[in-house]
C-alpha cells in the first residue's frame, strides 16, 4: 500500500473534498488525522470529524479526529501535538479547510471577506508554520 504507515493531516476533512482525500489515503494504509471544526452534524452539509473517522477506519485506515478552527494558532499547534502524540510524527499535510464566497465582489460583504481571509490565508499559514 502506497501510503501505509504515513500520517497525514488534513484541515476540513469532516466532510466533500478533504473527506474524499482521507478515504482515499486510508484504502492506502494511512493514518489520517480529521481537523476540523465540526462535532456536530450540519443539517445541510452533514458531516463530524467522528463520522468522517469512523469511515475512515472502515475504508482501511486508522484516524485520529481533533476539533480544530484555523483561524486559532493554538487549537492548530494542539491538533499537531496529537498527531505526533498518536502517530509517532507526521509525513503529509493537506490543507483543504477553506470558506468561500458564492456572490460577486460587489455583494460579499466585509464581514464575510475576513471570514474568507482569515480562514483561507491566515489560518493556513497557522497549519502550514505548525
Amino acid at each position: 500500500m502506497l501510503f501505509e504507515n504515513k500520517t497525514v493531516v488534513i484541515t476540513g476533512a469532516s466532510r466533500g473534498i478533504g473527506k474524499a482525500i482521507a478515504l482515499r489515503l486510508a484504502k492506502e494504509g494511512a493514518n489520517i488525522v480529521v481537523a476540523s471544526k465540526s462535532v456536530t452534524e450540519n443539517p445541510k452539509l452533514g458531516g463530524t470529524i467522528y463520522s468522517a473517522a469512523e469511515e475512515i477506519e472502515k475504508a482501511g485506515g486508522k484516524s485520529l479526529a481533533v476539533q480544530c478552527d484555523i483561524r486559532f494558532e493554538d487549537q492548530v499547534q494542539h491538533v499537531m501535538d496529537e498527531a505526533v502524540k498518536k502517530f509517532g510524527g507526521i509525513d503529509i499535510l493537506i490543507n483543504n479547510a477553506s470558506a468561500i464566497s458564492l456572490t460577486s465582489t460587489e455583494k460579499t460583504e466585509p464581514k464575510r471577506f475576513d471570514l474568507m481571509h482569515d480562514i483561507n490565508v491566515r489560518g493556513t499559514f497557522f497549519v502550514t508554520k505548525a
